[in-house]
């Protein structure tokens, strides 16, 4: 769980980045997760677009949720068909 102190600095962080994953007319297939997954490792934080295309099938709110739990991830802020998702660096036990 993220603290509110947190989750503000972190949409300050994201607000003037652009989205570096588009979730295009296949939706959020097996690529797309693995992308998410693999930019989470790295950077702790995700900025993902939604197209209009893949809105035919879906709704920002299913996606999102999908996403968030496929992942394992939490929830940032979602804005339009916009949405950040943020997930803490495994700690390894030594």
């Amino acid at each position: 769980m993220l603290s509110t102190g947190m989750r503000h600095k972190i949409k300050r962080e994201m607000c003037s980045e652009k989205a570096t994953i588009c979730i295009g007319k296949n939706g959020l297939d097996q690529k797309v997760l693995s992308e998410i997954d693999t930019q989470l490792d790295k950077k702790r934080k995700v900025k993902i677009k939604i197209l209009k295309s893949a809105l035919a099938n879906e709704k920002v709110e299913n996606i999102v949720s999908k996403a968030e739990q496929e992942t394992n991830s939490t929830r940032i802020e979602v804005r339009g068909h916009t949405f950040t998702l943020y997930r803490r660096r495994k700690t390894q036990k030594t």
